[in-house]
């Protein structure tokens, strides 16, 4: 006897295609791109706030995120650095950042691919911003 699987109206007969779900080309469209500067835009500060101290890349994350509003950078590069933060920021994605140590590795994973491929547009005052404001942070943990 073969059990029916009792599947949401919502979900494609497709099943997960991980290659179109990753496909670079649907990062930069505008409407994705606009539901991922709102994503970041709601949870980065908070979730960059709580777990810096506890992710070995948060420099980097933070970096993209100003490099991400700089006006200087390009617009493709913006589109790619948005979807790794929003990724970042979503509650659910493939490795739950709830588990200790593996947690993360799904997003720094993210962040290399996306350092690889746009890394470029990331500035010394990028990176010396994301170090001004972990310090901050750092202090401030200190000091509570």
């Amino acid at each position: 006897m073969i059990a029916k699987t009792k599947a949401s109206p919502h979900v494609k007969d497709r099943g997960f295609d991980p290659a179109r779900a990753l496909d670079p080309r649907r990062a930069l469209v505008p409407a994705v791109v606009k539901v991922n500067e709102t994503r970041v835009r709601k949870g980065f500060w908070p979730k960059i706030v709580s777990t810096a101290a506890k992710i070995p890349f948060a420099s980097d994350a933070v970096a993209v995120w100003y490099c991400a509003k700089d006006p200087a950078t390009p617009s493709s590069a913006k589109g790619l650095m948005l979807a790794a933060l929003a990724y970042f920021v979503m509650p659910a994605d493939a490795i739950p950042d709830v588990l200790a140590v593996v947690g993360f590795t799904d997003d720094a994973a993210v962040f290399a691919a996306l350092l690889a491929v746009v890394g470029r547009h990331l500035k010394p005052q990028h990176r010396a911003e994301a170090k001004a404001f972990l310090e901050r942070q750092r202090q401030a943990s200190d000091e509570g």
